[in-house]
C-alpha cells in the first residue's frame, strides 16, 4: 500500500520484514517459558523432563534476543518516521512479552486471539506503512482488517488443535474458556468476516476488485472439514489454515497491484 501511495524504500522494507520475523520468532520461542511450572511432564526429575526444561529456558533466552534485535530495528525506524510509530512499537513489544509472561499473561486470560488481531494484524500493517515514511491514513487500517481476521484465525486454529491438551493442563486459552463448539463458530465467523470486509472494501471503492480472492476459496474446504475431526486428525488444522492465509494474502496483494499490472501490460501492448 505504501508503494501504491508513492512511499517506498527497499532498505526500510527489508528492515521491517526482518523485524517482523524476529518478533514472531521471539514470541514463539518464549511461548512455553511461563508454563514451566504448570506442565506436569516438566515437573518431575526424569532426565527427559530436565532436558525439555533446559531447552525451554534456552529457547526463552534466544526469544528475548530476537525481540531485542527487533527493538533495535524498531528504534532506528522510529527516529526516521511518524512519532505515532513509537507508540505502535511500544504496544507491540509489551504485547509480545506479555503474551505468555506474567503479570500480563494474555494467553492464559483467553485474550490471545484478540491480541493477535491487533498486534500481528492492524498495528503491524499500520506500523509498516508508517515506518516506510507514510503519514497516518485510516484507509490503511480498513484495508488491514481482512488479513487481521485471518492472522487471529491462525492462532485460533492452534487453540482448536490443542483444545484437549490445554484443557487437561488448565491452560485457559480462549477456546478452553468458551468451549470447543463456540470456538468453532468463532473460527467460521472470522473466515466469513474476512470475506465480507473484503467485499465491503470493494463496494466502497477501496479495493479494485474482489475476483482474485475467489482463487483462495477452495482452500477453505479442508479447514472446514477438520473442524469436526477427531483430535489426532485435527493436527492438520493449523497447516491448512496457514495455507489459506498465505493464498488469501497473495490474492489480496494481487488485487491491490492490479491497476499497476494492467498499466504495465497496456504500455507493453501499445509499444509492440
Amino acid at each position: 500500500m505504501a508503494f501504491l501511495d508513492g512511499v517506498w524504500s527497499p532498505s526500510k522494507a527489508g528492515l521491517i520484514l526482518v523485524a517482523g520475523i524476529l518478533l514472531q520468532a521471539g514470541v514463539n520461542l518464549i511461548n512455553d517459558y511461563a508454563d514451566l511450572t504448570t506442565h506436569p511432564q516438566l515437573n518431575n526429575k526424569k532426565a527427559s523432563s530436565l532436558l525439555a526444561a533446559r531447552q525451554i529456558v534456552r529457547n526463552f533466552q534466544l526469544g528475548l534476543l530476537a525481540i531485542l534485535l527487533a527493538a533495535v530495528i524498531g528504534f532506528y525506524l522510529v527516529i526516521q518516521s511518524d512519532p505515532l510509530l513509537l507508540w505502535i512499537c511500544v504496544i507491540g513489544f509489551v504485547g509480545c512479552l506479555g503474551y505468555t509472561l506474567p503479570p500480563l499473561s494474555f494467553k492464559h486470560r483467553g485474550l490471545g486471539v484478540v491480541l493477535v488481531f491487533w498486534l500481528m494484524g492492524v498495528l503491524m500493517v499500520k506500523g509498516s506503512y508508517l515506518a516506510l515514511g507514510a503519514n497516518f491514513n485510516l484507509q490503511v487500517v480498513l484495508m488491514s482488517l481482512p488479513i487481521s481476521c485471518l492472522v487471529s484465525l491462525l492462532l485460533l486454529s492452534n487453540e482448536l488443535r490443542d483444545y484437549e491438551v490445554d484443557a487437561a493442563q488448565h491452560i485457559t486459552t480462549l477456546t478452553v474458556k468458551i468451549g470447543y463448539e463456540k470456538a468453532q463458530w468463532l473460527y467460521i465467523g472470522l473466515l466469513v468476516m474476512s470475506v465480507l470486509v473484503s467485499l465491503a472494501l470493494w463496494l466502497f471503492g477501496l479495493l479494485p476488485t474482489p475476483y482474485w480472492l475467489i482463487l483462495s476459496l477452495p482452500f477453505l474446504i479442508k479447514p472446514f472439514r477438520l473442524l469436526s475431526a477427531e483430535p489426532a486428525a485435527r493436527m492438520a488444522l493449523t497447516p491448512a489454515t496457514a495455507r489459506f492465509l498465505l493464498l488469501f494474502g497473495l490474492c489480496f496483494a494481487l488485487t491491490l497491484v492490479q491497476p499497476i499490472l494492467i498499466g504495465v501490460f497496456y504500455t507493453f501492448y501499445t509499444n509492440t
